[in-house]
């Protein structure tokens, strides 16, 4: 097997085994109120647009993101992952009726519209 690949394997199964046991990351928000939308704001350091999901459902929305790699290293301190970050927050009244989302430079926004949602709805960012 190529040096390339036996590392690429290497980081793929301690992507994996961290997963299975790690807890998600709570990360902190800003929520504001801009023109026509309610707007949160959150940090998302070393993941992609397709590793994040949002939910929506009355009242709550739940921002997501998977782990994007593991790498196997002898850390000397190691306070966070690149990913398995997860936040819910409840959301003020008449607010849900869409909803979307962009990252940039390690930053998620979600913009969720007035009106109220009905039933639960999925976004992932790189739609």
């Amino acid at each position: 097997m190529a040096p390339d690949q036996t590392k690429h394997d290497e980081v793929a199964q301690a992507t994996a085994d961290t997963e299975r046991v790690m807890r998600p990351q709570t990360v902190p928000v800003n929520i504001y109120e801009a023109s026509g939308a309610l707007v949160i704001v959150a940090p998302l350091p070393a993941v992609q647009p397709e590793d994040v999901a949002i939910d929506l459902w009355p009242g709550r929305l739940r921002i997501c993101a998977s782990l994007r790699s593991a790498g196997t290293r002898d850390y000397l301190v190691h306070e966070w992952d690149y990913g398995g970050y997860e936040r819910e927050v409840d959301l003020p009244g008449g607010w849900g009726g869409g909803v979307e989302a962009s990252l940039a430079n390690g930053q998620l926004a979600v913009r969720v519209l007035p009106g109220t949602v009905t039933e639960r709805t999925t976004l992932r960012v790189d739609e």
